[in-house]
């Protein structure tokens, strides 16, 4: 007998839709059956009419707890998650203080496992650049590593002590070490010195309150130019490198420059795909991420990525803030803080994407799933719901919408979601499980504080 069976759904399995049972015993996926051919179970979901997918893998993630818990908590924010249909997220490393060092790593990891309504994982930093300190956040289960080109925010040295590496040398230098690791190098990659140049330039010549001066302040040359020097220093480091939030149509140029001379992936965000520099106009500093949200053509760039393999990942890089924050920055984007929810939008946002014909849904899917879970380690127990799998799935309503106001969202930074405000998705999120367990019933987050689970490659 089972514990669970879910009947009549339209199930995504490697190969497409099928129209099976799904059978759940111990957490796990125990069967996949013709319709009406399951065991017993000691609970029937019925799923006719909707379309069941495997639990959405969000591979970039940030809450930064237990610091600032005025801009949400691993409760609320994994909460979100769920709601969502995200059933692991992989936490980056800023926190107060740098997740840099293996005592800091093991108190967060602590921390999520008392708090997280959802699976994760956790990011390290690598500090000091050792291979003794590397070695012991292996043993630990790093799920990756994380680094930035650009120097630390004023103000806040302490979240970017061991992450932060501005100079080049010192880029290689994490790469060559990290390449030991078999694990995945995530790169914020943009020029510190071109930043500091168009920064001076803007704040000299610009009006702070033009959202437009954002992106004036840091154009695409930034980000591309640090892309092109990391992966041209990768071709002799030969790390598993991952290029963090792509957002412009030159940057996607040198990845396809790039193509086969090493290991490297790249990830876009729906922040990119679904919205321009004009949407950022309307929504004021409340849609200022890092980096910035670019043009109309930028955007057509990334979907062609997508289209052809360049870009093979969609990630939500969510990043709450509080109201007051950036409400304390209205008429100044300069320093406005960079960041915005999004992991609630993201499964919407690519099932719109699903309706609309620019992907199939096994390519939505692959995008901002299975493709991470096979990059970091965790297929076939993630991404896929074959037998053996954990049972964690989204079952979604692809004939619904999903309508997004600031009041209808999980996060704990509803309040400041405006990118996303009065968006309409084509597709809906009606119920996510986390090892067969219902965690989200469509109305409400039901999964236990502390149910989610610590995931290690």
């Amino acid at each position: 007998m089972a514990d669970l069976v879910i009947s009549g759904g339209d199930v995504l399995l490697p190969e497409g839709l099928s129209r099976v049972d799904v059978s759940v015993t111990g957490g796990k996926v125990s069967g996949l059956h013709t319709p009406g051919t399951a065991p017993d179970a000691g609970e029937v979901i019925d799923a006719t009419g909707r379309t069941v997918l495997p639990g959405i893998v969000d591979i970039h993630f940030h809450v930064r707890a237990p610091a600032y818990p005025e801009r949400g908590t691993v409760l609320s924010e994994t909460r979100a998650a769920a709601a969502g249909g995200v059933t692991t997220i992989f936490e980056m490393p800023i926190s107060k203080p740098c997740c840099a060092t293996p005592e800091i790593f093991e108190d967060r990891r602590a921390h999520f496992a008392q708090h997280a309504v959802v699976d994760f994982g956790l990011y390290a930093a690598p500090g000091d650049l050792t291979e003794a300190t590397c070695d012991r956040f292996l043993d630990q289960g790093a799920i990756a590593f994380k680094i930035f080109t650009t120097p630390a925010p004023p103000g806040r040295g302490d979240e970017f002590d061991g992450l932060a590496f501005p100079e080049e040398d010192d880029q290689f230098r994490a790469l060559k070490l990290l390449a030991g690791t078999g694990r995945p190098v995530v790169v914020h990659a943009e020029s510190a010195a071109l930043l500091a140049h168009f920064d001076r330039i803007a704040r000299a010549d610009l009006n702070p309150a033009s959202s437009y001066s954002h992106n004036l302040s840091r154009p695409t040359v930034c980000e591309s130019v640090a892309v092109a020097k990391l992966l041209a220093m990768n071709m002799s480091a030969g790390a598993k490198l991952h290029i963090a939030h792509v957002t412009s149509a030159e940057t996607v140029t040198v990845l396809r420059a790039f193509a086969g001379t090493s290991d490297f992936t790249a990830e876009t965000c729906p922040q990119y795909l679904f919205s321009t520099e004009d949407d950022v106009d309307r929504a004021g500093v409340y849609a200022k991420v890092n980096p910035p949200i670019r043009s109309k053509r930028d955007q057509d760039a990334l979907w062609q990525a997508i289209a052809d393999g360049t870009i093979t990942h969609v990630t939500t890089d969510h990043a709450p803030f509080a109201k007051a924050e950036k409400a304390a920055s209205e008429g100044n984007f300069f320093d406005a803080p960079p960041g915005s929810p999004g992991i609630e939008t993201l499964l919407p946002g690519m099932l719109d994407a699903v309706a609309d014909g620019r992907l199939t849904l096994k390519q939505a899917h692959d995008l901002c799933c299975a493709n991470g879970a096979r990059l970091y380690g965790l297929a076939p127990r993630k991404g896929t719901l074959l037998p053996g799998a954990d049972a964690d799935m989204a079952i979604v309503d692809p004939g619904r919408e999903t309508v997004v106001t600031l009041g209808s969202l999980v996060t704990h930074a509803r309040d400041v979601a405006h990118l996303w405000q009065g968006r309409r998705f084509r597709g809906r999120v009606e119920r996510t499980l986390l090892a067969g367990r219902t965690v989200w019933n469509g109305t409400e987050v039901t999964g236990p504080e502390g149910g989610g689970r610590y995931i290690t490659p």
